[in-house]
């Protein structure tokens, strides 16, 4: 028989042992799921356009968070001082983040039309900010869609909800084919 309980077991049934075990479990998951992103963010290079979608991606969850009373300079300031990384302000991350913070309004009066039957309060927050980075990103001239794409879904797989990246490629790319976005053929390709 088994003795290692404690006072607050006794009085617990089978389930709430198995609900306690899960929740330790997922809390255990989502311990190491930080600790990963700090460690990508570590590892982070300002001239590598992928590596300044993420740092965009940070700047634009930091400001959400705050409910948009912090400025973009001010994460940005915390954001260097944490990882020894200065952004400069006239970066392509800040350049990203600028826009999609300054244009969210209109950005979610866009992604509305493609959320069928979902409201845009039920998307994960990391998803809608991926979402809205990827929109105004999109609009931009000189943008290659397929790029704009890729990387979204990249950033769903590290920060948003599992098998969020699905909905963020279905909608972007059904964004993409109904307002001429077409993808552009790098040089030397058929």
């Amino acid at each position: 028989m088994n003795a290692n309980f404690n006072d607050d077991q006794i009085n617990q049934t089978p389930i709430d042992l198995e609900l306690d075990k899960a929740q330790i479990e997922l809390q255990e998951k989502e311990d190491a799921a930080e600790v990963e992103i700090e460690e990508l963010l570590k590892t982070l290079n300002i001239d590598s356009r992928r590596d300044e979608r993420i740092i965009a991606f940070y700047f634009v969850y930091a400001v959400d968070r705050c409910d948009y009373t912090a400025s973009l300079e001010s994460v940005a300031d915390n954001f260097s001082r944490g990882y020894n990384l200065t952004v400069p302000k006239t970066s392509y991350a800040f350049k990203i983040a600028n826009g999609t913070i300054e244009n969210r309004n209109e950005i979610d009066e866009k992604i509305k039309p493609y959320l069928k039957n979902w409201k845009l309060e039920r998307l994960g927050c990391c998803t809608l900010l991926i979402i809205r980075m990827a929109m105004w990103e999109l609009e931009q001239t000189g943008t290659i869609a397929s790029i704009v794409i890729n990387e979204a879904v990249e950033l769903a797989k590290i920060f948003a909800e599992k098998d969020a990246f699905k909905f963020v490629n279905g909608l972007l790319d059904e964004y993409c084919k109904k307002n001429g976005l077409k993808s552009t053929k790098f040089e030397g390709q058929e």
